[in-house]
C-alpha cells in the first residue's frame, strides 16, 4: 500500500454528444497526467457524453458508442502508472446508470454507480437512470477510495456509508452548473461532508457552456481538518494537481495550489461570456450579429460578445426610425468604435412606413397604438435575421430578465435571436456589470481595456424609443423596485402577502404578478441564455402557459 499520492483532476470542457471529440481530449489529459507523475486521474461527471445529454440517452447507439469510448480510453492505460476514474453512462441488464469506471493497465477493472439522482431545478436524471446501490470503496494502488458521484455528496448517506466501509479518501466527479454564490455553497457543503466522515474530499467540476447552463470549474480539495487543500481556476480549463501523504490521522494534502475564486460580483460576466462563446463555437459559428440601440442592454451584450469572441467576430447594426434620438445614434456609434466592431446603420423608416400604408385600409377607423410600435421592433428583427442568414453570423438578442419577467419585449421583434447572454440578469445587475467592466479588466477576455461602455449610455433613462419621448418608466415602476419584486416572486417564491409585508404597494405587487403570468407564452418562445441565478426562466422554471392561478394571500 502506498502512503503518498499525486492526484490529477481533469477540469475540461466537453461537448455534449461529441463522444469522439471528448475521447480525444481525454487522451490528451491522460498523457498530461502521466507526464506529471500522477497516480490517479479523475475526469468530471459523464465526461465522454458531456453533461447533460438529455434524450440522447434514449438512443441505444449513443449509449453503445459511449461505452465503447470508455473501453477505448481504458486500453490507453496499458503500461502507464496512472489509474483513471472515468465517469460515463453504463448499460447493464436493461438498466442505464450514471457511472464511474476504474481503468488500469489497459482494462476497466471496476465500476460504481450514482446513488442520489437529482430530479429538481435543472436536473431530471430519474427520467433516464436507475439509482445505484450504496457503493463500497474502490481499491486503487492498495488504497481504499470512495467515489461519490456529484449529487451523492449533497446528501450525507453515500459519503457516510463509504466512510463506514473503510474508505480513506473521497474522490467526487461533478457536473455542477454555476449560479450566483454556487461556488461558496459547494465549499460549505463539502466541508460538512468532511466533518461528518473525517475524510478528505477532492471535488472535480467541468467547465463550459451547454445551452442554458454554464459550468464554472473551480475544482477543489478539502483536508480532514476542513482546511483548503487546493483550488482550481474558475471558468477556464485546468489540470489540477495535488500531492497527498498518509499520516497517523489519515490523508492530508502536502502540496496544492490555491487559486482565488472569481469574486461573486464579477462571476456573472465570466459566466455569460463563457456561455456565449461556447454556444457560438459548439454550434459551428464563428461570429455574431446584433442590434445596437444606444441603450444599456445592447451595449453590455456587445461588450460581452467582444470579450468572448473578439471584435472581428462581432457585427453591430443600428436600425433607426423617426423616434430614434440623436443621443442614441451618437452613443451607439461611440460604443461600436470603442469596442472596435463592424458597425452599420440601416434605417427602417421606408419599410415600416410602407407596411403602415399597406395596412391603412385594414386598420381604418382605429387609432395608432402598440401595434405600430411593435411593427418597428419586428422590422428590426426581420432585418437582423436577414443579415444573419446572408452573412452566416449567429443573431444574439439583448433583453434582460426584468423585461423577460413582465413581457416588456416584442415577440418576433427584439426577442429575435438564437441566444441571449443577459437573459438571466435583472436590469440593475446589467447596470452594475457595465460600471464594473468599465473600471476593471477581467482575465480571459478578447476585448479592450478601459471604458468600453460610454458613460452616457449608463446615465441616461432607458427607453425603447418606439414613440415620442418614451421611457421605460412610462409602463413600468422604477427598475430598483421592479427588480426587488421580481426577485421576491421568482427566486424566493414569496407570497404576495409576504412581499407586501416588505413594504411594497399591494396593487403594484398584484400587477407585477399578473404581468409575469401572462408573459409566459413569450418566454416559452424566447432565445436560450445562461443560467446566472438560482431561478432562471427556461430550464430552471417550468410554469404552464395557460393558467388561471393568482395568489390569494392578499385581497383581490
Amino acid at each position: 500500500m502506498t502512503d503518498t499520492l499525486r492526484i490529477a483532476l481533469a477540469q475540461l470542457n466537453p461537448r455534449v454528444g461529441a463522444i469522439a471529440e471528448n475521447l480525444a481530449t481525454a487522451r490528451q489529459a491522460l498523457a498530461e497526467a502521466e507526464a506529471a507523475g500522477a497516480d490517479i486521474l479523475m475526469f468530471t461527471e459523464l465526461y465522454l457524453t458531456g453533461y447533460f445529454p438529455e434524450d440522447l440517452l434514449f438512443k441505444h447507439q449513443f449509449v453503445t458508442e459511449a461505452m465503447e469510448a470508455a473501453r477505448a480510453l481504458a486500453r490507453e492505460t496499458k503500461g502507464l502508472n496512472v489509474s483513471v476514474l472515468l465517469p460515463t453512462v453504463w448499460s447493464t441488464d436493461g438498466k442505464l446508470y450514471n457511472s464511474v469506471v476504474l481503468a488500469e493497465d489497459g482494462a476497466i477493472i471496476d465500476r460504481r454507480n450514482k446513488v442520489e439522482l437529482p430530479n429538481d431545478d435543472v436536473f431530471y436524471e430519474k427520467r433516464y437512470f436507475t439509482a445505484g446501490d450504496l457503493p463500497e470503496p474502490i481499491t486503487i494502488k492498495g488504497l481504499s477510495v470512495g467515489v461519490p458521484i456529484c449529487e451523492d455528496v449533497w446528501h450525507p448517506l453515500v459519503c457516510s456509508a463509504l466512510a463506514q466501509s473503510g474508505a480513506e479518501i473521497l474522490l467526487c466527479p461533478n457536473g455542477s452548473p454555476y449560479w450566483r454564490n454556487k461556488q461558496r455553497l459547494r465549499l460549505e457543503l463539502v466541508r460538512q461532508r468532511v466533518e461528518e466522515t473525517g475524510l478528505p474530499i477532492l471535488y472535480s467540476n467541468q467547465i463550459g457552456g451547454q445551452d442554458e447552463l454554464v459550468f464554472d470549474g473551480a475544482s477543489f480539495g478539502i483536508n480532514p481538518d476542513g482546511s483548503m487543500a487546493f483550488q482550481g481556476k474558475s471558468f477556464v480549463p485546468d489540470m489540477v494537481l495535488s500531492d497527498w501523504q498518509k499520516g497517523e490521522s489519515g490523508w492530508h494534502c502536502v502540496e496544492g495550489h490555491v487559486t482565488e475564486l472569481v469574486p461573486v460580483n464579477e462571476a456573472p460576466w465570466h459566466a455569460a461570456m463563457l456561455g456565449l462563446r461556447d454556444y457560438v463555437h459548439k454550434n459551428g459559428f464563428k461570429s455574431v450579429v446584433m442590434g445596437l440601440s444606444g441603450g444599456i442592454d445592447s451595449a453590455v451584450v456587445a461588450a460581452l460578445a467582444v470579450d468572448a469572441l473578439g471584435a472581428e467576430n462581432v457585427h453591430c447594426l443600428m436600425l433607426p426610425y423617426r423616434y430614434t434620438s440623436e443621443a442614441s445614434l451618437r452613443d451607439a456609434k461611440a460604443c461600436a468604435e470603442t469596442l472596435g466592431v463592424r458597425y452599420d446603420i440601416v434605417p427602417i423608416g421606408a419599410p415600416v412606413d410602407a407596411v403602415n400604408e399597406n395596412l391603412a385600409k385594414v386598420f381604418e377607423g382605429r387609432a395608432p397604438d402598440i401595434t405600430e410600435e411593435n411593427l418597428q421592433s419586428r422590422m428590426r428583427g426581420t432585418i437582423l435575421m436577414a443579415v444573419s442568414n446572408k452573412l452566416g453570423s449567429l443573431l444574439i438578442t439583448t433583453g434582460n430578465k426584468s423585461e423577460m419577467a413582465v413581457g416588456y419585449a416584442t415577440i418576433y421583434g427584439d426577442m429575435n435571436g438564437a441566444y441571449n447572454p443577459i437573459k438571466d440578469m435583472l436590469k440593475m445587475q446589467v447596470y452594475g456589470l457595465a460600471e464594473w467592466r468599465n473600471s476593471y479588466y477581467p482575465t480571459d477576455v478578447r476585448g479592450p481595456a478601459g471604458v468600453v461602455i460610454p458613460p452616457e449610455i449608463i446615465s441616461k433613462a432607458p427607453s425603447a424609443e418606439l414613440r415620442p419621448d418614451q421611457t421605460d418608466q412610462d409602463s413600468l415602476p422604477p427598475y430598483p423596485v421592479l427588480d426587488a419584486i421580481i426577485e421576491a416572486l421568482i427566486e424566493e417564491e414569496l407570497s404576495l402577502a409576504e412581499i407586501v409585508a416588505k413594504g411594497f404597494d399591494a396593487d403594484l405587487v398584484k400587477r407585477i404578478e399578473r404581468l409575469i403570468y401572462v408573459a409566459e407564452f413569450k418566454r416559452r418562445q424566447s432565445a436560450p441564455g445562461p443560467k446566472l441565478t438560482a431561478k432562471a426562466f427556461g430550464i430552471g422554471r417550468k410554469y404552464p402557459i395557460t393558467s388561471g392561478y393568482r395568489d390569494g394571500s392578499i385581497a383581490k
